[in-house]
């Protein structure tokens, strides 16, 4: 029997869980695979045989007393309340499943804490690399603490910043994308949307990770560009006193994103891992209107992607008719091959077989569970106690 991979995956959003989808597809059928996570809803219709762990919820949890509160955070972590139940019943769970489960590579995507803890309890653990500003005591330890990282995109879109012998133990997949759409060419899919075949068109992009897409600036490119249709895609970020323009449209959620994204001439989006393989995948000019994230995820993102010339990095929305028009005349100019090199249709498969490859290597030599009999702690005790109490009862 082939040693587990488990994987940790946060609920923020929906990114994570599909790039975990899009990897273990691509493992080997014998391969045992577990994922841990507190919304299991985010896997439901996986077609692949998988255990699923529930976790608590610990976003919003309180600490119990003000004393507890005001204990500081040590410089090592990020998110560490103290007193909190659901933080403890996460972490028992998590080494419970690893230990019962005699997991042989624990995949983070992401924790930092959950990679401490992991080598704490001696078990081999893989963190997904995430851009920003992340050289701080808390990430540089998670990091140091696994026996690799997993980086689902480009190695060109690389920090200059990012250490570089952490850099020789992060294995770059090249640029991922969950979607597995078919893609429709540009008439064909305005066809089906009954959009002008015509006229330049604007996608505005939003996932599910933010607050929406602001709403006021688009109205001033409206304005800004009267013969361009923006057309948005996902929630809206609305103040109240906005104008609708008749070449500004929203269609909420779709389950066909791929058909707008084929239907555009360029697209405005933020920086999701995801997203911007999406639109590298279509091979559509680029506007990354970077988001709010936590160490500057897509700040530090769309700034690289500017470095390369693969996107126009719009870091803050104009408010004026001329800054919409040079933002829009800039994307027209760029060079879309830049961005597609970004992408490659076989980074699932890259990701998948490195991780086996790690986890096989890492246990080379060892006897495997179903072979030697080797069995948790648990199951030890276990038996030992039966062992213990049969003793007893002999005369």
């Amino acid at each position: 029997m082939k040693k587990p991979i488990s994987f940790f995956v946060h609920h923020q959003g929906r990114g994570h869980a599909r790039r975990t989808m899009a990897i273990i597809r691509q493992f080997s059928a014998d391969r045992p695979v577990s994922v841990m996570t507190a919304d299991p809803s985010l896997f439901d219709g996986f077609e692949r045989e998988i255990e699923l762990v529930p976790l608590p919820d610990m976003i919003g949890a309180e600490v119990p007393t003000q004393a507890l509160f005001d204990q500081p955070t040590p410089s090592v972590m990020h998110c560490v309340p103290m007193g909190v139940v659901e933080m403890r019943q996460t972490m028992r769970r998590i080494l419970d499943h690893l230990d019962d489960s005699d997991a042989g590579l624990f995949v983070i995507d992401v924790s930092a804490e959950l990679a401490l803890l992991s080598r704490i309890a001696s078990i081999p653990a893989v963190k997904v690399r995430m851009h920003g500003d992340r050289n701080d005591p808390g990430h540089l330890g998670a990091y140091e603490a696994c026996v690799g990282m997993l980086a689902p995109y480009d190695e060109r879109l690389e920090q200059d910043d990012y250490p570089s012998h952490l850099r020789q133990k992060t294995f770059y997949t090249g640029g991922l994308c969950t979607t597995a759409a078919e893609i429709p060419e540009r008439v064909e899919a305005r066809r089906r949307l009954g959009l002008d075949p015509n006229r330049e068109i604007v996608l505005v992009l939003t996932g599910g990770g933010g607050s929406g897409t602001p709403y006021a600036p688009l109205t001033v490119a409206a304005r800004a560009a009267p013969n361009t249709l923006f057309v948005t895609i996902g929630p809206l970020h609305r103040e109240g006193h906005e104008t609708d323009f008749a070449n500004l449209i929203n269609v909420g959620w779709v389950d066909n994103v791929v058909d707008y994204l084929a239907a555009s001439d360029s697209v405005l989006a933020s920086a999701g891992d995801n997203t911007v393989h999406e639109i590298a995948m279509l091979k559509r000019p680029y506007i990354v209107a970077p988001e709010w994230r936590y160490f500057g995820e897509q700040t530090r993102k769309a700034e690289r992607l500017a470095e390369l010339d693969a996107a126009v990095n719009m870091a803050v929305w104009p408010g004026d008719y001329a800054g919409w028009q040079a933002v829009l005349e800039k994307a027209r100019g760029l060079d879309v091959s830049v961005l597609a090199e970004l992408y490659s249709a076989d980074a699932a498969r890259h990701a998948a077989e490195w991780l086996e490859a790690c986890v096989d290597r890492l246990w080379a030599g060892v006897p495997t569970a179903t072979s030697s009999g080797s069995r948790s702690a648990k199951r030890l005790v276990a038996e030992f106690a039966t062992q213990v109490a049969a003793s007893e009862v002999q005369p």
